[in-house]
């Protein structure tokens, strides 16, 4: 059941429109995915992908699927091709990820340097990734760039963590920070943030009925704090010229036009950029920045903010502001300073990791892999682990790291055993032996709980796929290929 504090003050908004707001309730909700442009082209995995899918308007690779469809149990998802996402959550990266104009942008040649803020559980930061990935990939971009997901609390965070690895992303540092504990690291130093804020859910009602339960007024205004401190440690962190894109999944006007007219009037030097609304997408409401309160000033250009209403569009409520800082783009400041990596005297020392990642990739790795791999990185050390930090990533010092990078593997003794995210960075083109298995087969389902199976080739490492996709390693020996797959994933079917 709806609050009735929260439908009293919906009905005072929406007027005329509160009995279609209401009557959205009814329906059931929208359910989408989209498809993960890391993992190859994205017309091909539509026609790989047993569902019926059909576009969300506003959402480049997302796609609705049917109300029986599991996609979420499917060898498919284990491989990174999809991420099962709710479509309004797909709005605010399509206007971060957009082309815009920069002053000056070409000259100061600026690395692009991207922060999700609040990121967990990883629906937008994945999102993020794979739009970078296409930009390097086009040519439209020199470098791949960096991408920092932070997510403030421990659990989610590993969350975070772990859709990072199953997506394959390679340039991404996923850090377990508070906003402010950033701020103090970086100044000026982002190109582009996404502030998916904390707030109070209510767009999430009709999907979510522990968001409804834990509602109530206070929390609200408390959320309205919140976002307050965090959008201006966002401000501190991004670089002149650069973009913030603010997102919420609620309908309260004090989290929404109230947090963009709030920050407006703290920051004279941001503006809010006028952008192209998908079709059912609404402005906002330049008076409901007090709503329920003493009238304030009024800033016209919060009507340029959007919000997306269930009655009109499927899926659920969002708002979105698209915001610009003045000044003309070049590199900000890490306090860390950049990441150096292993030292050169230690590269041909064993059991540095190097050496033994090297005879590995000797083995393993198509030639021109490993040198794209290292054009792109630099291999950094944690205990017995090696990564490769991704150019330009800071120093993890002082920093609560959890993936600095692409994994790559665990030292152990003279050898590397290869890691689960390096295979699900890899592609079939770029290894020596694959075991290629039908995707709706028992063989790739009892490989996912742990099991092995016949194969007939050469010993060795073997990229485990599912239609042509990589879900993880097998080690083949004697006809029979050993199972890699991490037992922390496995599932039964």
């Amino acid at each position: 059941m709806l609050p009735q504090a929260f439908l009293n003050r919906m009905e005072s908004m929406l007027g005329n429109e509160y009995p279609a707001f209401l009557e959205s309730y009814d329906k059931d909700k929208y359910q989408a995915l989209r498809l993960n442009s890391i993992k190859g082209d994205t017309a091909q995995m539509k026609e790989k992908v047993p569902f019926s899918l059909q576009p969300v308007a506003w959402a480049k690779d997302g796609f609705y699927y049917e109300k029986d469809d599991t996609p979420g149990r499917h060898p498919l998802h284990e491989a990174g091709v999809y991420y099962i996402q709710e479509p309004s959550a797909m709005a605010p990266v399509s206007y971060l990820m957009e082309d815009y104009d920069v002053v000056q942008k070409e000259a100061a040649d600026c690395q692009e340097r991207i922060l999700d803020l609040c990121a967990a559980p990883g629906g937008k930061s994945t999102q993020i990734a794979a739009r970078m990935h296409e930009m390097y990939t086009s040519g439209k971009w020199k470098e791949q760039g960096l991408l920092i997901c932070n997510e403030i609390h421990p659990a989610r965070a590993k969350i975070l963590s772990e859709n990072v690895e199953r997506m394959g992303i390679a340039n991404a540092m996923v850090t377990n920070e508070s906003p402010q504990r950033l701020a103090e690291v970086f100044e000026d130093y982002f190109t582009r943030i996404l502030v998916d804020a904390p707030c109070s859910g209510e767009g999430m009602f009709r999907k979510n009925e522990a968001a409804c339960e834990e509602w109530n007024p206070e929390n609200v205004r408390l959320c309205a704090e919140r976002q307050d401190g965090i959008l201006d440690c966002a401000a501190s962190m991004l670089a002149p010229g650069g973009r913030i894109v603010y997102s919420t999944c609620t309908f309260a006007p004090a989290e929404n036009e109230g947090s963009m007219t709030r920050f407006l009037l703290r920051h004279p030097e941001f503006h809010i950029v006028e952008v192209k609304k998908a079709e059912g997408m609404s402005a906002g409401v330049p008076e409901w920045a007090y709503f329920g309160e003493k009238m304030g000033q009024v800033l016209p250009e919060i009507a340029q903010t959007i919000r997306l209403w269930p009655q009109h569009l499927k899926g659920e409520g969002h708002y979105l502001a698209v915001l610009e800082k003045e000044g003309t783009l070049r590199q900000g400041y890490c306090r860390n300073g950049e990441e150096k990596g292993i030292p050169a005297k230690d590269l041909k020392v064993p059991g540095k990791g190097i050496v033994e990642f090297l005879d590995f990739a000797k083995d393993t790795l198509d030639p021109q892999t490993l040198a794209g791999l290292e054009k792109n990185g630099t291999y950094v050390k944690f205990g017995d682990q090696l990564y490769l930090a991704p150019k330009g990533m800071p120093s993890v010092k002082g920093l609560k790291v959890l993936r600095p990078g692409l994994h790559l593997g665990t030292v152990k003794k003279n050898r590397m055993e290869p890691s689960h995210a390096l295979a699900l960075a890899l592609k079939k083109e770029q290894v020596r032996y694959t075991a290629d298995l039908a995707s709706d087969g028992e063989v790739i389902r009892g490989y996912l709980n742990g099991g092995t199976f016949s194969y007939e080739g050469e010993k060795g490492w073997y990229l485990i796929m599912a239609d042509g996709f990589s879900t993880g390693w097998g080690k083949l020996a004697g006809g029979i290929m050993k199972n890699h797959y991490p037992k922390g994933l496995r599932k039964m079917w």
